[in-house]
């Protein structure tokens, strides 16, 4: 099995996941904000915006580079290190000499955080939220790695991203890559993320219309989309459906639009995307609206509000193709503060508590009442000197005569 971390259009021999398509640029911006009204409307947002727009929350995008200066998200992404084979110590930016992963990066971008530009732009999900920019493009002459190296190597290009997004503050990490086969190395950085209440999300990859999936009726995992704790998201189209191309395994936990996606690309044209990666990253945005409400909520409770309230359809439950339905911010944002307010009170933010107040007064420990057992004491010793001033004298002889 052979592992290449690589940003591809739609049906690449790969796992990897769907690149933007050629940029169709929109006459003015105001046209890219009618064409994606199915998509905030699909992710109920607009109900959800009423309470947050994610200010004050880092997305980490693990991707290719960004276009920081486009007019949705400028002045809104730092540059993080090069994630490729030069490692957090390499150039800033470096990813950005794949001009694809650079269009993938800003779309996915773009979806995630995208102001708007004036009265017309691409909004994101969270337009308030920040992005940290991960660049992860590895170029495919980079000699592959064989299932020994997997198993047994303490390093990776995705282990140090999401470990680097991890210490410099990002609460949600988005992740529209993959490939086949699980590393020691991932697990890990994936359970230090969690622990320290990053909410993961990826993308499940979009082997659904290969030709292994079609006859063995199921789609190989692609990871990080299939580690525990992270968030994988599947596709549908504007009517709902499962789009073709989306994998269909157990990973799938929800589903997002993934069909003719507007997105922003570099320069500041617009143009459609298919892809899971578009999926994963507008529930990555959907991640940052809680994690705005609710900054100190664990990430399990994150995909518990968010899966709890997807929208199933016509059929209720799970299924491989949705998972449990397509995600709706807005019942997701409710569904969280729900879940923080019956938590305990260690968990439940200051000033956030349901019906507002102070917090209750601890209970009283369990047991006897301090003054009743200290009275019972002195009963019972009264009561054994009683009894042996009467053995005394019922035992005393009488005095001779």
């Amino acid at each position: 099995m052979l592992r290449r971390w690589r940003l591809r259009a739609v049906g690449a021999p790969v796992a990897a996941l769907a690149l933007v398509a050629g940029p169709v640029a929109a006459p003015v911006a105001a046209d890219v904000r009618e064409d994606q009204r199915w998509v905030l409307e699909a992710l109920g947002v607009e109900q959800a915006w009423r309470a947050t727009k994610g200010a004050g929350v880092t997305v980490a995008l693990v991707d290719g580079e960004v276009d920081a200066q486009v007019a949705e998200l400028r002045g809104r992404v730092t540059a993080g290190p090069q994630m490729g084979p030069g490692g957090p110590d390499g150039p800033a930016g470096s990813g950005g000499a794949d001009p694809a992963g650079r269009r993938h990066g800003t779309a996915m971008a773009s979806l995630i955080a995208g102001a708007g530009r004036g009265e017309g732009g691409l909004l994101g999900v969270a337009p308030e939220a920040r992005v940290l920019s991960l660049p992860l493009v590895l170029d495919d002459g980079l000699p592959a790695a064989s299932d020994e190296d997997l198993r047994t190597r303490t390093d990776s290009p995705l282990a140090r991203a999401i470990r680097y997004a991890t210490d410099h503050g990002a609460a949600v990490v988005s992740m529209s890559l993959g490939a086949y086969g699980p590393h020691r190395a991932e697990r890990e950085a994936v359970s230090y993320a969690l622990s320290r209440g990053v909410v993961l999300v990826a993308a499940v990859g979009n082997d659904g219309d290969s030709e292994h999936a079609e006859r063995a009726g199921t789609s190989f995992w692609s990871f990080p989309a299939g580690y525990s704790g992270v968030i994988g998201v599947g596709a549908v189209d504007r009517a709902g459906r499962p789009a073709p191309f989306s994998s269909d395994n157990l990973s799938v936990l929800v589903a997002a639009p993934g069909v003719d996606v507007p997105v922003v690309t570099p320069g500041g044209a617009y143009g459609p995307s298919d892809g899971t990666s578009s999926a994963a990253a507008l529930v990555a945005g959907v991640a940052a609206l809680i994690k705005a409400e609710h900054p100190r909520m664990p990430p399990d409770m994150v995909a518990r509000a968010i899966a709890s309230t997807a929208d199933s359809g016509p059929v209720p439950g799970y299924d491989e193709y949705v998972g449990f339905g397509t995600v709706d911010a807005g019942k997701a944002l409710a569904k969280a503060g729900e879940l923080m307010a019956a938590a305990t009170p260690g968990l439940a933010d200051e000033g956030r508590r349901f019906g507002g107040g102070t917090a209750s007064q601890e209970a009283p420990r369990p047991g006897a009442d301090p003054f009743r057992l200290w009275l019972y004491a002195a009963g019972l010793a009264f009561g054994v000197l009683a009894f042996g001033g009467a053995m005394v004298v019922l035992t005393r002889r009488p005095a001779p005569r």
